[in-house]
């Protein structure tokens, strides 16, 4: 049939067109197919041998087939000569250029690091309200009404969201709100991650009004200070490397009794606060490096989360994902990680 060696034509010619490495090879093709004796032309006088009613059926698909076999072969040879001027071999066949990929941004590749840690120790991952109420964070918590972290010069409220029950409406300035709405939902023993967004009215080199905290809270039977300490040094040691320690300091938390600071020691001196060169550590000083705070859990706060204090205990802990992220890596400032700079953000 006469149609199959039109289209048998076509694709030949474009098959051998692709594969050109020159204009000579082009021009060649181009009289082969499409000259005075080139095949389009010998089925052309194939024509007037037909039947009248296939001519005219015949000589469009001639005609279409003869247009496309030109439109490729001028697209080529353009691409050919700009080739050939700037002296840059281009081959048709080879694949096209792939865009540019994105990747995890800092903070998510280093929330996951984190739960894939705790995870191993049978922590829980949950999720709390960003928009929360004034008494899970902080009246539940063992917080006075004169607390200076309900001033509104520390928190977010929110205008004209009031609870009858629960308060104010403000937006969650530590993670710790989780741990009352954990203890209401679940029994001992508990086991908790809570990683989110919180929300504090500071803003320099090293604060941020929008930051990340991630927030444990064990409770069960028996639960003491080795089991905190235990569980921190397991981080630490994950996180930052074998040779970190940890250490734990007296402090005051309203809603953790005993309460403590948490430090690391410092990658630079080795913990020692010296540098090998006899000079005091620029870094830290005195050989740690503060985190963050923990403790065992207020027994007012077990008791206001529906648990027995007289039978259960836990430990609560809680740093800023951004704090423990800067001093993994050295940074200075926090808002490189919101500034959305790609020279920064590719080094990661």
């Amino acid at each position: 049939m006469l149609k199959d060696q039109i289209n048998n034509l076509k694709n030949e010619a474009i098959g051998q067109i692709l594969e050109v490495k020159d204009i000579r090879e082009l021009k060649e093709i181009r009289a082969k197919f499409l000259g005075r004796s080139g095949k389009i032309n010998d089925l052309t006088r194939e024509i007037p041998k037909l039947p009248e009613g296939e001519r005219k059926e015949i000589g469009r698909l001639l005609n279409e087939a003869k247009k496309t076999i030109e439109e490729i072969i001028e697209e080529t040879e353009k691409k050919l000569v700009k080739t050939q001027k700037t002296g840059e071999f281009f081959d048709l066949t080879l694949p096209g250029i792939k865009p540019p990929e994105g990747h995890l941004h800092l903070i998510t590749q280093t929330i996951t690091e984190i739960t894939n840690i705790f995870s191993r120790l049978g922590f829980r991952m949950a999720r709390y309200p960003e928009v929360e109420w004034d008494y899970y964070a902080f009246g539940g918590l063992n917080f006075p009404e004169n607390h200076p972290a309900r001033d509104e010069w520390e928190t977010f409220f929110i205008a004209d969201l009031y609870h009858s029950k629960y308060g104010k409406g403000i937006l969650t300035p530590h993670t710790s709100s989780g741990q009352l709405r954990e203890m209401e939902k679940y029994k001992p023993p508990i086991r908790m991650l809570n990683i989110a967004k919180c929300y504090r009215r500071q803003s320099d080199i090293s604060h941020s009004p929008m930051f990340y905290q991630f927030e444990g809270l064990v409770v069960d039977e028996n639960i003491n200070i080795t089991h905190l300490k235990g569980t921190l040094d397991f981080f630490f040691k994950n996180f930052f490397g074998e040779e970190r320690e940890a250490r734990i300091r007296p402090y005051h938390f309203q809603f953790t009794e005993p309460s403590f600071e948490v430090d690391v020691s410092c990658s630079e001196c080795k913990g020692s606060g010296v540098l090998e060169s006899g000079e005091i550590c620029r870094v830290c000083k005195k050989g740690w490096l503060e985190i963050g705070g923990a403790g065992m859990v207020h027994p007012t706060v077990l008791k206001n989360g529906g648990i027995d204090p007289e039978k259960y205990t836990g430990f609560a802990f809680g740093w800023g994902i951004e704090r423990v992220l800067m001093m993994k890596y050295g940074l200075g400032d926090i808002r490189l990680l919101f500034e959305g700079d790609l020279r920064f953000l590719n080094q990661f």
